[in-house]
């Protein structure tokens, strides 16, 4: 079950990374956006990194309940 949880904790931070480094990418090339455009991609960092944080609790959790 833990394995399962850091492949997906994996997957997040990828996407995460994914998502913020195409934003900066975009930004550098001078690619006007629209205001929408650059909330959308907020959003979408905002929500990988909000679930590799769920993620990591729940691998603590799990770890924890192992112990004891």
């Amino acid at each position: 079950m833990s394995t399962i949880l850091v492949l997906l904790l994996a997957a997040a931070m990828a996407a995460t990374a994914y998502v913020l480094v195409r934003g900066v990418m975009t930004m550098a090339q001078g690619k006007e956006l629209s205001s929408e455009q650059q909330q959308q991609w907020m959003r979408k960092r905002v929500q990988f990194q909000a679930l590799a944080i769920i993620l990591v609790v729940l691998i603590l959790l799990a770890a924890g309940a192992s112990r004891g």
